[in-house]
């Protein structure tokens, strides 16, 4: 959960800068399909990662033989997110190979820079759990995790609130 919501938060929060995300939504066609960025559900959404963390949680737990006992787990992690969560989702989610065909958006949208955020934060939510669960002695690690992770949730709360 921990470390899903830190890469999530992080890199989304550097696609929102570097990718320009409200100019990006605000676009013809783009628009009628996302909220807007300025949207409280949107700011609400990292809210919503811990559960999201959790999910990802269950599906390590029974994975865990063939996640965390291997020298380059992460690496399986990863391609079983890519494979399975990112390119081979069910319906017509952008950037999947359904919504590649089925979807109205451009596909140079669909594979262009919210590809690459989502591969970004698969491959560090990926690093992350696999180093933290094969090193389960460094508290410190823990502790910090885990505190900015509190600290970026109580973020998007205090912008809510002042809203």
């Amino acid at each position: 959960m921990v470390v899903h919501t830190l890469t999530y938060l992080l890199v989304g929060g550097l696609a929102f800068t570097l990718f320009d995300y409200p100019a990006q939504f605000a676009q013809p066609g783009l628009r009628e399909l996302f909220r807007q960025t300025d949207d409280p559900m949107v700011m609400a959404g990292p809210l919503f990662q811990p559960l999201r963390g959790a999910l990802f949680g269950v599906v390590f737990y029974l994975l865990r033989e063939p996640f965390f006992t291997r020298s380059r787990g992460w690496l399986t992690i990863w391609i079983t997110l890519v494979v399975v969560g990112i390119l081979s989702r069910f319906g017509p989610a952008l950037g999947s190979i359904e919504g590649l065909i089925y979807a109205r958006v451009p596909v140079g949208f669909q594979l262009g820079w919210g590809l690459v955020e989502v591969l970004a934060q698969s491959l560090l939510l990926s690093v992350g759990v696999w180093y933290w669960v094969r090193h389960p002695e460094r508290r410190r690690l823990t502790v910090t995790l885990s505190v900015l992770c509190v600290i970026s949730l109580s973020l998007p709360v205090r912008g809510l609130l002042l809203s």
